[in-house]
Order: C-alpha cells, then sequence, then structure tokens
C-alpha cells in the first residue's frame, strides 16, 4: 500500500547540484527544513527532481527519480571540504545516498511557472501523474475536488505559495482568470472554523481580497455530499465572472457545465 512521503520531489535549481545527484549519488536537505516542512513525511524511500528554469529546456518538469538508500547528518563543511570556511560551513544537513538517476518514460511536467520547494507523495500517485498538480497528496477533500477539476480541465494550482501583504500563505487551489484570481479551500471541519484559527483565517481572507483574490471555502459535507449540485456549480459561475480560466500564450476559456473542452488537456503542453 503506497504511503504519503514515501516519494520526496525536491527542487534542483542549478547544475552543480545536479551533477552530485548524477554523477556522486547524493542530494542534501537542512534538517531545519526538514523539522519545518516535512515533519512526519519523512524520511523518504525514494527520491525525484523538480528542475527550474535554469535547466532550460527541461524547466519545470520532473525527468528523473532515484532510490534512498542511506540517510545521514553532516555539516555543510563536511559535504564540501574544498570549500573555505565561513558562516554557512556549520549548517546542518541529511544526506541522502541515492541509486543511480532513472530518467522517466514520460516527463511530469508543471503547467506555468510556480515556486516548488517539496512535494511529499506516493509512490502510487507519482506513477500515475500526468503533471505536477497530480502529486500533491495533502487531503482526501483536495483529492476528491481535484478530481472533480480534472474532469472539467479547469486548470488549478495546487498548493500554490504566493506571498500577499508581507505575508506566505500556501492556497490549496489557485485558479487564475482573465479578470482575477480566485482561491479555493477546502476546509476540513476538524482544522477549520475554531476560535483560535478564526482570526488567523479572518486576517489571511482580508489580504487575499485585498490584493485581488477570490474565495471559495467548501466544508468536507459540501466536498462530500454536494460537489455536482453545489461546489462545481459555484466555482464555474466564479471562473466565468472572471472572464474564464487561463490557458496559455493569454488565452482564456469559459467553462460550460454542459460540454466540458476535452481538448483542454492536450493544449497545456503544446
Amino acid at each position: 500500500m503506497s504511503k504519503s512521503g514515501e516519494l520526496l520531489v525536491a527542487i534542483i535549481n542549478n547544475q552543480p547540484d545536479f551533477s552530485i545527484a548524477s554523477d556522486k549519488h547524493w542530494y542534501r536537505i537542512p534538517v531545519e527544513s526538514v523539522k519545518k516542512l516535512l515533519k512526519e513525511k519523512w524520511p523518504p524511500q525514494w527520491l525525484s527532481f523538480y528542475h527550474t528554469s535554469t535547466f532550460k529546456e527541461s524547466a519545470h518538469s520532473i525527468r528523473y527519480s532515484a532510490q534512498v538508500l542511506k540517510i545521514s547528518e553532516a555539516r555543510r563543511w563536511q559535504l564540501f571540504p574544498e570549500l573555505p570556511l565561513n558562516e554557512k560551513s556549520d549548517k546542518l544537513y541529511y544526506q541522502l545516498l541515492l541509486s543511480p538517476l532513472k530518467k522517466l518514460p514520460n516527463p511530469i511536467y508543471s503547467r506555468r511557472w510556480r515556486r516548488i520547494v517539496f512535494i511529499p507523495t506516493t509512490m502510487e500517485k507519482f506513477n500515475n501523474a500526468l503533471e505536477i498538480n497530480d502529486l500533491y497528496d495533502g487531503s482526501p477533500l483536495e483529492d476528491k475536488l481535484w478530481a472533480a477539476l480534472k474532469i472539467l480541465n479547469i486548470p488549478a494550482e495546487r498548493q500554490e505559495f504566493i506571498r500577499v501583504n508581507n505575508k506566505n500563505y500556501s492556497l490549496d487551489f489557485a485558479v487564475y482568470c482573465e479578470k482575477g484570481k480566485l482561491n479555493i479551500e477546502t476546509d476540513g471541519d476538524r482544522w477549520h472554523h475554531t476560535p483560535e484559527t478564526a482570526p488567523k483565517d479572518n486576517l489571511r481572507n482580508n489580504n487575499l481580497v485585498t490584493y485581488g483574490w477570490q474565495i471559495l471555502r467548501f466544508t468536507s459535507q459540501q466536498i462530500c455530499g454536494q460537489m455536482a449540485e453545489y461546489c462545481i456549480p459555484q466555482i464555474v459561475d466564479n471562473i466565468n465572472n472572471l472572464g474564464g480560466v487561463e490557458m496559455h500564450q493569454n488565452k482564456y476559456r469559459k467553462i460550460d457545465l454542459k460540454l466540458p473542452d476535452t481538448t483542454f488537456q492536450n493544449e497545456i503542453f503544446k
């Protein structure tokens, strides 16, 4: 059975780091990043790499994976003994020893440039992914909504990191439209609508709206029991009121619930 976090997608943003992974068979992750961002989804059994724009032809895609053979702690000076000592030399890392990189038969693409740090996921999702958003393993509610959005070919970005008013936010789903931006949140009842979280949610919503985001929030009951008759119509109405969803090259498409555009999946990767 696949387990969340058994495969970790990590970022590669320069050729030297990729050469280390491909030639020396190791990769490093700051220990503090693991404690802050990965928590219970650690350690991974497999590692794959998301290439940034530095890699030109392979930019914004995942093309390689490797098995994690061993994980140990090491200081930066131990990983790079040839470098002169400085204030970063004592920084503590997890060093992941890897099997030889294996090239994927089909790259996993990102539809648009986006900020990605880590994506802990399952091997099942990794093996079946057509694009980056298929990898996210946040919650069953998110997966259920994502499946419904894909049926209508609505190109939402999952776990989109944005910064507004000097604050960082992670959006469950971000939909970019001709006349604005739509944030869709799946509110698990356990984590939301409590006296402790209400002020934070209020501040978050106000900041996002102030900087051009419209927000839709759906409860677990709505997603599990009213997807077709309530959630999707609400999303579609908001998208269409904003001029249609962004396709590519500044083209936009309105959503017709009676006639989904089945050509859109092929269009995005041209």
